[in-house]
């Protein structure tokens, strides 16, 4: 989510003066200071609740000495559904994870955001970041996120499998489907994908048709309500996604997409669309095993793009000491505990500061570098090129065409008729 994106991390009982407090799904708020004054302790709302990326932030937190920090950690679904709720508290948390982009732009025009320009600009810890990344944490012209790190997304699948099978990496749709029959016939199910507690994982395919057949302008435009979801270039991405329904294993339909990894790397799955963050979930002998290729050309006229969500830290703008907040998210971007949060995470994210030696990351990682500088254009995710409440109608609408992709025109319809009520328009 996105989502998926990385969702998942930090907990702990903090050393080194920092309180930090692990509790799953509690403390919505910020520290119970007296109202109005500025607080001594900060609070980290963070999603990121898997074992190694949880571990890694509270570290990385760990080493902070500024200020105390507490450190909640709450369950990505839960953390998604209530931010809006953390945010517009009286006393929310000072600092939280959460995605740049549109997603980000849509909380900072409710006003719940920290202005961090300062962060960007002159020897800020920001300053060196790409103007992408900049132009992605920006809202009405002032920076309100600090990007920490990125990934690519791609089909991922385990190259002693394929040997196994005897198929060799697809470049075209046919020679995709192609492939998808081969292992099928094999009694493997050829594409594994954990749509149950993470619906969001649907979209992925939805976004990656809709970038190979309509591009990314299009995506970007349909996803802002510039075009209708029951339009015929919605229609065409949609009659590719069926002819995918019957190679996707069945039972990710009650999957998380961390219970879709166990059936690839098992070998009873042959291949997923997911992000990098899969690593996180592969068995340590298994991972030198595990590559990846670009999801496959439809048509060659169509500009090559590609999606790398970025991940990071917001501050609200109601935080009780929004200078200790903004000194905060400074330290967790810089290069050592980008270098620091990436390594323990066990993670194939990307580093955002040019600081951090990147020339040491495993061949997977590298490879996922040259796929990002090789793509015409980027994309985020769906949710992140557009708000979390129009993806909750893309999880409704995939779901059910997952369960019933005959109902197809349906449920288009129904879909524009709740992306119109999210859009206004």
């Amino acid at each position: 989510m996105v989502s998926a994106p990385f969702s998942r991390r930090g907990f702990l009982a903090g050393i080194g003066g920092v309180g930090v407090a692990g509790l799953l799904g509690a403390c919505a708020t910020g520290s119970n200071e007296s109202a109005g004054a500025a607080s001594t302790t900060l609070t980290l709302q963070s999603s990121l609740s898997d074992p190694d990326p949880k571990a890694a932030l509270t570290k990385v937190v760990e080493g902070y000495s500024k200020s105390q920090v507490t450190l909640n950690t709450i369950a990505i679904e839960t953390f998604r559904a209530q931010l809006p709720t953390y945010l517009n508290s009286g006393n929310p948390p000072d600092v939280l994870t959460w995605y740049a982009g549109s997603v980000a732009r849509d909380y900072a025009s409710k006003g719940f955001l920290l202005d961090v320009s300062d962060l960007w600009t002159g020897s800020g810890p920001c300053a060196g970041f790409s103007p992408a990344l900049k132009e992605l944490s920006t809202a009405d012209g002032k920076q309100i996120f600090v990007p920490t790190n990125y990934y690519w997304w791609g089909v991922f699948y385990r190259k002693s499998a394929f040997q196994e099978w005897g198929v060799q990496v697809p470049t075209t749709w046919d020679e995709f489907i192609a492939v998808c029959k081969t292992i099928k016939s094999k009694g493997v199910a050829p594409i594994s994908m954990g749509t149950g507690s993470t619906p969001w994982v649907a979209s992925g395919w939805f976004d990656y048709l809709n970038l190979r057949i309509n591009g990314a302008d299009f995506h970007r435009e349909l996803l802002s309500g510039k075009h209708p979801f029951d339009g015929p270039e919605v229609k065409t991405v949609m009659d590719h996604y069926r002819q995918l329904v019957e190679y996707i294993d069945p039972k990710g339909r009650s999957y998380s997409w961390q219970d879709a990894v166990t059936p690839l790397t098992a070998k009873k799955a042959g291949m997923y669309l997911i992000g990098a963050f899969i690593t996180s979930g592969v068995p340590s002998d298994a991972v030198d095993d595990l590559d990846f290729f670009r999801v496959p050309i439809i048509d060659p006229s169509v500009p090559v793009a590609e999606e790398a969500p970025t991940d990071g830290y917001f501050a609200s703008a109601k935080s009780r000491n929004p200078q200790r907040a903004k000194e905060l998210l400074g330290y967790l971007a810089s290069a050592p505990a980008q270098q620091q949060f990436i390594q323990l995470a066990k993670s194939s994210n990307l580093p955002t500061s040019q600081a951090v030696d990147t020339t040491t990351f495993a061949p997977l990682v590298q490879k996922g570098i040259k796929l990002l500088n090789e793509s015409k254009a980027i994309t985020q995710f769906f949710n992140r090129d557009s708000s979390d409440e129009l993806q909750t109608t893309a999880d409704t609408a995939l779901t059910k065409f997952l369960d019933s992709p005959g109902d197809v025109n349906k449920i288009l319809t129904e879909w524009q008729g709740a992306a119109k009520k999210v859009l206004g328009s």
